[in-house]
């Protein structure tokens, strides 16, 4: 199994907001900066965070973005359902473009669902807040500053 970017980008992108804390406004260009990534990329990945209630945006000068819930309310499984476009691992996960001549006798389909409730079961075993518990580290990392912290 394998994350989009996109669904990477929001999972980082709620980790830096985490670390920030819910006092202090983020922009998105902090984020960019702090990842190397592209700023454009996360604008879309930001607005649908905001559509999905995880953050809120702050328009106007001096604005930005902060995590909207307590890290302890955003569970990991459930960003990555609503972030993902899909979870057909394989072709046969997919009715509409499965063309598989094997699969009204394939057992192995089975055994890979089997697997991606088992993956995604994991993932709703933790929250954000699970994640973050070396933030200082985390600050570190992203070259977030005593000052602006």
């Amino acid at each position: 199994m394998r994350l989009t970017v996109y669904t990477d980008y929001s999972l980082r992108t709620l980790m830096y907001l985490g670390v920030r804390g819910r006092e202090h406004l983020v922009t998105i260009q902090e984020i960019a900066d702090a990842y190397q990534i592209s700023k454009n990329h996360l604008m879309k990945v930001t607005y649908d965070l905001g559509q999905h209630g995880y953050i809120e945006t702050i328009r106007g000068r001096g604005g930005g973005i902060r995590l909207a819930l307590d890290p302890t309310q955003i569970n990991i499984g459930e960003v990555v359902r609503k972030t993902e476009e899909d979870f057909h691992i394989v072709e046969c996960f997919n009715p509409e473009s499965n063309l598989c001549k094997i699969s009204p006798e394939c057992r192995l389909k089975f055994a890979l669902a089997e697997a991606l409730k088992a993956y995604l079961a994991v993932l709703d075993s933790y929250t954000l807040a699970d994640v973050l518990v070396s933030t200082d580290i985390l600050s570190e990392l992203f070259g977030i500053n005593e000052t602006s912290k």
